[in-house]
């Protein structure tokens, strides 16, 4: 068995994003921001609020999911692994931002107050505490330039689009010193081709799709048993 320094786990493609220019006068943008006592540039997309403005957006039904990576850092940050300082979390989002994720950092639980937390940094660039240590960076970049810096020992895309593995498999996958595993965040469609190149290995771990928080579950646990 081999001593486990770090899993990188990287949400990738995530369907986080302010909402685009090209929608910002739909009224259904507009009473939102409204709503809410912000700018239409300056809120997160969101397929509840923003579905008939959304039908014009290419690539529609990839995005407008904030509540994918909500869900899916809740499950990661509050892993055994991440606890044990094993873990290094980022989301990487469709239009190449990145995003550093602190793993001290408590996300809020309501989804309201997750969103609030995410404009504030989409506007500023960065998330403080109150004693000025960073929780949240935003960059721009792209996943294969955040993948290179990483230098991993392995790299695994999880998808549907292949064979189940067993768990069992997946863990002998893991055992190696930096693994890196990149887990979709998105609703619906495929990966794209230059996600796909930056794979050593392609895994899926049922014979149906599985909600992105379940798969960082699995995996988390998995590694998990790697550290023992």
């Amino acid at each position: 068995m081999v001593l486990l320094e770090s899993l990188a786990l990287l949400l990738v493609e995530a369907a986080l994003e302010t909402v685009p220019e090209e929608i910002q006068n739909h009224p259904a943008v507009v009473n939102d921001a409204r709503r809410r006592g912000k700018k239409p540039s300056h809120i997160l997309l969101d397929r509840s609020y923003h579905h008939w403005a959304m039908k014009k957006l290419q690539d529609s039904e990839k995005r407008g999911r904030p509540d994918i990576v909500h869900f899916s850092l809740l499950e990661a940050l509050g892993s055994p692994l991440n606890l044990k300082g094993l873990l290094e979390t980022y989301v990487v989002t469709r239009d190449n931002f990145i995003i550093h994720v602190n793993p001290a950092v408590r996300l809020p639980r309501i989804y309201e107050r997750f969103k609030g937390v995410f404009e504030q940094l989409f506007e500023n660039g960065v998330v403080l505490s109150n004693s000025g240590e960073e929780l949240l960076r935003l960059e721009k970049g792209s996943l294969a330039a955040l993948v290179e810096r990483l230098k991993p020992t392995k790299r695994i895309l999880l998808t549907e689009k292949t064979v189940p593995h067993t768990l069992s498999s997946i863990q002998t996958l893991i055992d190696t010193p930096k693994p890196l595993v990149m887990v979709g965040c998105f609703p619906h469609g495929d990966f794209s081709p230059e996600t796909k190149k930056l794979a050593d290995v392609c895994v899926s771990l049922y014979e149906k799709p599985l909600e992105a928080w379940i798969v960082v579950s699995r995996v988390l646990c998995t590694a998990e048993k790697v550290v023992g």
